[in-house]
């Protein structure tokens, strides 16, 4: 089984189930999962993560991401994108620029933003986009999520295009809607493309059919990232010793004297055994001066075989 995770770009026309079940052939593998949701008329940078990988799923989905988006003035539709059905049209003539700017770094911060009716989040353990489909609008409870920046990179009224990085759970349809409200006129997201979750950019991304060359060329294992990658901000550990190696490769607590690098207390760390072997993330303890399991990374099958090795 191949572990790891693969920077996917995702086409107009999939949905990100479209490209797992896709994923499942190429790496002829069942154990894949995605990282976040994106529409399918979205495009851009969706990793997907093979085999031990799935256990970063969540944490993937948590990380910040940057978006490309075109927002029209304007005009509202029940989607908040203009793919759904228009529900105003309003003329954006009086507007000036410097009128809109003002509204569009407004949003920079932490707002209160309320999940549209086509969204995935779940009410009563039904999804939203289930109950919009059905002719149903229910209320949702607002979430605060963080706008980091907005750049505005091309303006041409009544779209504009917009670089976003923003907090999980953003809706980038959303924030279109909202500005286009602020400004009194409507609003709504005509494009997006996602170009960066976590350390995961669009240049680096590859379509399904290139994956697939890659594939028929006994090449694919070359797009797989390791799972230890994808935690470039936490500090490297090596466990040595027989006893303190067998308590690791169990996710029990451990203890190393005098450890390598100056930690903090509940600091995050990669910890690997003396064969360069990704082991787990654990959490240092500093007034026990002692380490303990986040997640764990090794099968009970490979643990098996480590301790033979050893």
């Amino acid at each position: 089984m191949i572990h790891g995770i693969v920077n996917v770009y995702k086409e107009k026309g999939f949905t990100s189930h479209d490209v797992v079940a896709k994923m499942r052939g190429i790496a002829g593998q069942r154990k894949i999962g995605h990282t976040g949701t994106l529409d399918p008329d979205a495009e851009g940078v969706l990793p997907v993560c093979l085999g031990r990988a799935t256990k970063v799923c969540e944490l993937l989905t948590d990380k910040d991401k940057t978006y490309r988006a075109v927002l029209l003035l304007g005009k509202t539709t029940d989607t908040e994108d203009t793919t759904g059905e228009v529900l105003t049209e309003t003329s954006t003539e009086h507007l000036t620029e410097e009128q809109v700017i003002d509204a569009i770094m407004s949003f920079v911060g932490e707002y209160e933003q309320i999940p549209p009716m086509y969204s995935a989040v779940k009410i009563e353990g039904k999804k939203l986009y289930e109950l919009a489909r059905e002719g149903k609008t229910v209320e949702r409870k607002s979430r605060k999520v963080c706008i980091h920046s907005i750049k505005i990179t091309e303006m041409d009224l009544p779209r504009i295009e917009i670089e976003v990085c923003c907090s999980k759970g953003t809706y980038i349809r959303t924030l279109c809607n909202d500005i286009g409200a602020k400004l009194g006129v409507g609003g709504c997201m005509d494009s997006l493309l996602r170009t960066k979750v976590s350390i995961f950019e669009l240049e680096a991304s590859k379509k399904l059919s290139e994956l697939q060359e890659y594939k028929d060329q006994d090449r694919f294992i070359e797009c797989v990232m390791p799972v230890d990658a994808i935690f470039p901000e936490y500090k490297k550990i090596v466990v040595r010793g027989e006893k303190q190696l067998a308590l690791a490769y169990h996710g029990n607590i451990f203890y190393i004297k005098n450890p390598e690098v100056k930690l903090k207390d509940n600091e995050y760390v990669r910890v690997y055994d003396p064969n360069g072997v990704f082991i787990a993330i654990y959490r240092y303890n500093a007034r026990k001066d002692r380490f303990h399991i986040v997640t764990m990374f090794l099968t009970e099958e490979e643990i098996h075989a480590l301790h033979k090795g050893n």
